[in-house]
């Protein structure tokens, strides 16, 4: 089983960077596609950007376009999510998981996640 840890997340002041970590454990990376979802109290979760076994990268959320970055690691099975100019409405638990297929598309099953970290903006 495929098990995904996420690490990074904390409180940071409106206009501050954090960088997320998705790590993997037993297997590696390389064959998946990574994807990154934040879910706030009281909200639906959304998708905020995955990156392809390939290494493309799609935005799932125009609101993070320009301060949000997904790379990824394979030597490492390490997928990061830098942001930067965060804002208070960026507050949310950041999750990560996986498909087995390997892109990006917004029919594909995400079959595995990690348990999330809570990233909280505010001064």
């Amino acid at each position: 089983q495929l098990q995904l840890v996420e690490s990074g997340g904390g409180l940071v002041q409106p206009g501050g960077s954090l960088r997320l970590s998705c790590a993997a454990s037993t297997f590696t990376l390389d064959a998946y596609a990574i994807g990154w979802f934040r879910q706030a109290p009281g909200k639906e979760r959304e998708g905020v950007l995955c990156i392809s076994k390939s290494g493309g990268s799609t935005n799932y959320a125009d609101s993070v376009k320009g301060r949000f970055t997904i790379s990824r690691d394979n030597a490492k099975s390490t997928v990061y999510l830098q942001m930067n100019s965060l804002k208070p409405e960026d507050t949310a638990v950041y999750s990560c998981a996986a498909n087995p297929y390997g892109y990006c598309s917004g029919l594909v099953k995400w079959a595995y996640w990690g348990q999330g970290t809570q990233v909280t903006v505010s001064s």
